[in-house]
């Protein structure tokens, strides 16, 4: 009997999760908001600085940010499918279990629980303190509470871990509390991001930046900041191509998180239908305000400047001080007030994203554990019908990545091996189309197989591109997957040698 077949027959008792004691509460609008509510975080206020130094022209930025958009709206097509094949919550640990056995399936979850989801709760909540800092200088780094030689815990990681205990108490309340929060801040802003982009262009419509940023709009080039000056190098041919691939780490970034509904496809109304619709309205809507933010950035501001300038038009968006481009935006329209405006708005935006990412971690799990392949406290729903031991054993983890300052270098791993699961499940689809053709679809990826297949030519190309000049990150990652795979080997070997 295959691994695949095997993890089938253990699942049997869980059709659509209906036997598990979890709540049908989230409809189309619901996990529309928690698909769209997961990516938008921060990064869409802070990436576009890095990027224009690594590419220093606005069309080429903006053709990076367009195809970041198009692959994250295939990969949500295509995940349809499986969504609509397997409506059980765990989402894509589950795909990847179906397509491939349980070794890859666990190999994703651990990785996902001890880096990937952990690291960006912990490096959104910090985010969130950051910002807050902004509103009430006490939350700040500098401001030291505990100092242990070995650690110290500063005023502002105190406000991080609060935040995720605060709001991973509000999901073990339940999942309609959860949808609640997650719906009335993914609303807040998308509505806020909506009006800085309107205010932007209308604003930037005349202005010098948008003609200087016309002028030179193809003109690329990577910018160097060093001890001895500010180096310009003069990007093409295939040099481009490879900077491209690197410069689509913030975005691919900040893009990222929108398959968190599945992990969540339990508590579904109609998970069938519900899902893969939730996943192409959220990543449309989020795909389609990050490319319209920077057209209002580059209609504001120049691409290029000094890093000593002394005003936000002379720093430009290429040094936007502390990278925080959304501010420097906000500032040319609203002037002072732009600060105090921007940092409630990124707050919000923080807020709802941690949320989103609290609520469908606990799921994939509960999966896990279900499968014995996790703690087996974690298969356990609560009086609430959440997975609540699951939800504090993240809020546990994520608060000590907090306080330990690794979540930032945890970041950096992520893009890569996130996006090298994408492409593996993506390839389930066609696997799972030979070893399972039987097994119900109600939705089939469009214009199959030209698109799974395209889109695991295309960012497979860009991890290959990570893997060569970002090989001391990606490195890492793939020390990560080794590891778990290891894991998975000892622990296989050790149940065998039990049960024999």
């Amino acid at each position: 009997m295959s691994e695949a077949s095997e993890l089938r027959e253990n699942r049997s008792d869980l059709p659509v999760e209906n036997s598990t004691g979890f709540k049908k509460e989230l409809g189309l609008f619901d996990s529309s908001m928690l698909v769209a509510g997961s990516m938008i975080g921060s990064g869409i206020f802070i990436v576009t600085t890095g990027m224009s130094q690594q590419l220093g022209a606005p069309g080429w930025i903006l053709l990076v940010w367009l195809i970041t958009g198009i692959l994250t709206l295939m990969a949500a097509l295509g995940y349809g499918e499986l969504a609509g094949m397997f409506p059980k919550a765990g989402g894509q640990y589950v795909y990847l279990s179906e397509a491939y056995g349980k070794g890859t399936g666990f190999v994703f979850g651990v990785i996902t629980f001890f880096v990937v989801q952990t690291g960006v709760i912990a490096a959104v909540a910090i985010a969130f303190a950051k910002f807050s800092g902004v509103l009430v200088p006490w939350i700040s780094p500098t401001n030291v509470l505990l100092d242990l030689n070995f650690i110290q815990i500063n005023s502002q990681q105190l406000i991080g871990v609060a935040l995720i205990w605060l709001l991973s108490g509000n999901n073990l309340l339940g999942i309609k509390n959860a949808k609640i929060v997650q719906g009335i801040f993914t609303v807040a802003k998308i509505g806020s991001l909506l009006f800085l982009i309107v205010a932007g262009i209308y604003v930037g419509i005349n202005s010098e930046a948008l003609a200087y940023n016309w002028e030179h709009f193809w003109d690329a080039q990577t910018t160097t900041q060093t001890a001895t000056g500010i180096f310009k190098e003069s990007l093409k041919g295939g040099q481009l191509v490879i900077v491209i691939g690197i410069a689509m780490v913030g975005s691919l970034f900040s893009c990222d998180a929108w398959n968190n509904i599945t992990y969540s496809a339990g508590e579904v109304k109609n998970p069938q239908r519900n899902i893969p619709m939730s996943l192409l309205i959220g990543t449309g809507i989020v795909v389609f305000l990050y490319f319209m933010a920077n057209i209002a950035y580059f209609m504001l501001l120049p691409v290029d400047g000094n890093p000593d300038g002394t005003n936000i038009m002379a720093r430009g968006i290429m040094w936007a001080e502390n990278e925080r481009v959304g501010v420097a935006a906000a500032g040319i329209i609203f002037g002072s007030a732009a600060v105090i405006m921007m940092a409630v708005m990124i707050m919000i935006s923080t807020f709802g994203c941690n949320n989103g990412l609290i609520m469908a971690g606990a799921r994939l799990y509960y999966a896990m554990a279900k499968d014995k392949l996790f703690f087996k406290q974690a298969a356990t729903l609560n009086s609430k019908n959440v997975p609540g031991k699951a939800i504090v054993m993240q809020a546990i983890w994520a608060s000590v990545l907090c306080v330990s300052g690794t979540y930032g270098k945890l970041l950096d791993y992520t893009t890569f091996a996130s996006l090298l699961f994408y492409v593996v499940t993506i390839g389930g689809i066609i696997v799972l189309r030979k070893t399972q053709p039987n097994t119900h679809r109600p939705y089939k990826s469009l214009f199959y197989p030209v698109l799974p297949i395209l889109y695991i030519l295309i960012a497979g190309l860009i991890s290959i591109d990570l893997l060569i000049y970002k090989w001391e990150t990606s490195r890492i990652a793939i020390s990560f997957i080794g590891l778990g795979m290891l894991t998975y080997f000892i622990l296989k070997r050790t149940k065998s040698e039990m049960d024999n």
